[in-house]
């Protein structure tokens, strides 16, 4: 049977492994990376060369939503390699219709560059991210100049944007998604203006803006603090790393399993924050080494509980959880109430699910709390989020009788993941 995310069949059996991996693996490139770096191409007049490209449908919503305000897009997925001939939308016309479909990173980057272009730019996505705020994002280019029409429900999708974006200084909340900042930074230097953004709440998922003006900087465009000056995009060659998300359940299979993984092309010179996920699998036992082109994880045979704040890296809160059945003591995950409105409610499902395994989890303030114990045979629900499908994937590596229901989600982010999980045999 073909594991790929197209061919998985409605409820898929997790088979315990026989033994301890010992394998070498690289994910698919960062999606997180991937559109960061299709947005800047697509402002780049000229032809910018993405390679290492992650194809998933979150990266092929940003695909289609660049080629929908004007870039040309030339893809080679088998050479994992995409053409961009970007654009200035400032100087676009007639109306465009652009669909983030379940992409919440494509529905927030592009709406500020949409906002960019002197005619009507719709943006709208599937109903999971209708159902998602954009209220802070819409407020702020409302108060640097564009306009803005809600088509529906105030602050969410669908809205209509027309531009121009005059810039200048514009107050955003920190705590409830990265993703706004990252949006209007990237639109930045196209504001005749310039940008700067006050924060008026800490900011959560400090990698992730990091990775933003990182990727900008490739691009040709500087960031000083949370300020940018009006600039030109340049057109460029780029090579995308792998997603350190996807290499999160990876690196927690070996420190399940007690066996050694190795992941590829993710080192010490990472953009990506989630590459400190392997800092906790260390904290809780695992043996963990780094050099500037791999990351290994070696499962030593104990699992300890830990208290942690994952506020930073939150996209790893459920991997962790699942490690965390597998330990000796409590582990409590703190900082990431924001993960609630993600593609579900995180906290709730993580630890709905778990429960139902049998294990004594509890929904905290900000988190989580799972107390080992025995896992029972269980079908887990998947809540249509790529993450709970993966996740809770990595228990049935040790316990007999795991199943995933609605296994397909992983094409999200992650199509081979089932792929990758068979070569742990």
């Amino acid at each position: 049977m073909s594991l790929h995310a197209d061919d998985l069949p409605d409820v898929l059996a997790v088979t315990p492994l026989t033994g301890p991996p010992d394998v070498t693996l690289r994910p698919p490139g960062s999606k997180s990376i991937t559109n960061r770096a299709l947005i800047c191409a697509a402002l780049a007049p000229g032809r910018s060369t993405l390679t290492g490209m992650l194809f998933a449908n979150d990266t092929h919503a940003m695909l289609g939503a660049v080629r929908a305000l004007g870039a040309a897009v030339t893809v080679d997925e088998a050479a994992r390699t995409v053409l961009v001939d970007g654009i200035d939308p400032r100087t676009a016309t007639g109306e465009v219709r652009i669909d983030a479909r379940q992409s919440g990173t494509t529905g927030r980057f592009i709406l500020p560059a949409a906002a960019l272009r002197p005619a009507r730019g719709i943006v709208d996505g599937d109903p999971q991210l209708r159902a998602r705020p954009f209220g802070p994002l819409v407020d702020a280019l409302r108060e640097l100049g564009a306009t803005i029409e809600d088509l529906d429900r105030p602050g969410y999708l669908p809205v209509a944007a027309t531009g121009p974006v005059a810039g200048g200084k514009v107050a955003v909340p920190g705590h409830i998604s990265s993703q706004y900042l990252s949006g209007l930074l990237m639109a930045g230097p196209l504001m005749a203006d310039g940008l700067t953004v006050e924060l008026t709440s800490p900011l959560v998922s400090v990698p992730y803006v990091e990775s933003t003006t990182a990727v900008m900087a490739a691009f040709g465009v500087q960031v000083d603090g949370l300020t940018v000056r009006p600039q030109a995009y340049r057109a460029t060659e780029y090579d995308i790393e792998p997603d350190a998300s996807a290499a999160s359940y990876l690196l927690a299979a070996a420190a399940i399993t007690g066996g050694r993984v190795s992941v590829e092309g993710l080192g010490t010179g990472s953009l990506q924050g989630d590459v400190r996920f392997a800092d906790l699998l260390e904290r809780m036992g695992a043996r963990v080494e780094r050099d500037a082109h791999r990351i290994t994880v070696t499962g030593t045979g104990e699992l300890h509980g830990i208290e942690v704040d994952m506020a930073d890296i939150s996209d790893t809160a459920q991997t962790l959880a699942a490690v965390a059945a597998f330990a000796d003591s409590p582990t409590v995950v703190t900082g990431i109430d924001f993960i609630r409105r993600k593609e579900t409610d995180r906290i709730a499902a993580i630890v709905t699910e778990l429960r139902r395994a049998g294990l004594d989890a509890t929904e905290d303030v900000d988190g989580f709390t799972v107390r080992p114990g025995a896992i029972a045979p269980t079908d887990f629900e998947t809540y249509d989020d790529h993450r709970m499908a993966m996740s809770l994937a990595l228990l049935g590596l040790r316990v007999p009788g795991v199943r995933i229901k609605h296994p397909r989600c992983v094409s999200k982010t992650y199509p081979t993941y089932f792929e990758d999980l068979a070569r742990l045999r």
